[in-house]
């Protein structure tokens, strides 16, 4: 996969396997992230679709330079207030909450943790878009598919992520500290790095509730 000329056919089964395993991953270990793993995360990130395939798509990739520690601390500090707030209006503390071996519990310490921990993790992907007409509902299409194909990669490597808004009120001050252009839009913020636990089947709503057949709701 480090060679654009690679041409291994895909296995079905492991790839079906992988899409029904990979977590949102919120707590890492100290380990570093080798720059070849990397590579490829991101390879496999830059081979995703993309409208007119135009491959508007661009990765700034933060670890543990001046700049990237500076960025880490201010989406650290706004995911802190995001959290606050969400945790209070969706009532993480309230009936099940309240219980340590529930879901919404352990939910809830996780992202507490991960808003807690977030200056340290070890790699920070900012996923962008290089807009090439003014914004539009379909534009997502574009860079979207991409921050899922790096976020499978990252599964099949044996590390994890998650892709949040947090970096969302604290734009224009990465804006100035990145040197992005305004003519660049900032979708989200991915970290990365060796799960501190493992993956898993996901936990989804059976297929017949989300899956409809000629007409809504049938």
């Amino acid at each position: 996969m480090t060679q654009e000329t690679t041409t291994t056919p895909a296995n079905p089964q492991h790839l079906l396997g992988l899409l029904a395993t990979t977590r949102a991953i919120r707590r890492y270990t100290g380990e570093p992230v080798p720059e070849s793993a990397l590579r490829d995360i991101l390879f496999a990130a830059t081979r995703a679709p993309s409208g007119s395939n135009r491959q508007p798509f661009r990765f700034l990739v933060l670890t543990d330079g001046p700049r990237a520690i500076a960025a880490k601390c201010l989406i650290g500090e706004s995911a802190r207030r995001l959290w606050k707030d969400k945790r209070q209006r969706d009532g993480y503390e309230r009936g099940s909450g309240g219980r340590p071996d529930s879901a919404k519990k352990r939910m809830a310490d996780t992202l507490q943790e991960y808003v807690g921990q977030f200056e340290f993790v070890p790699v920070l992907v900012l996923p962008c878009l290089i807009r090439y007409r003014d914004p539009a509902p379909t534009e997502g299409a574009s860079i979207y598919p991409a921050c899922q194909n790096l976020l499978l990669a990252a599964r099949a490597l044996g590390y994890g992520g998650v892709m949040t808004g947090f970096s969302r009120p604290v734009d224009a001050e990465l804006r100035e500290l990145l040197g992005i252009p305004s003519n660049v839009f900032i979708a989200g913020c991915i970290t990365l790095g060796r799960p501190r636990g493992r993956h898993g089947p996901v936990r989804r709503r059976p297929l017949q509730e989300l899956v409809y057949a000629d007409a809504w709701g049938e």
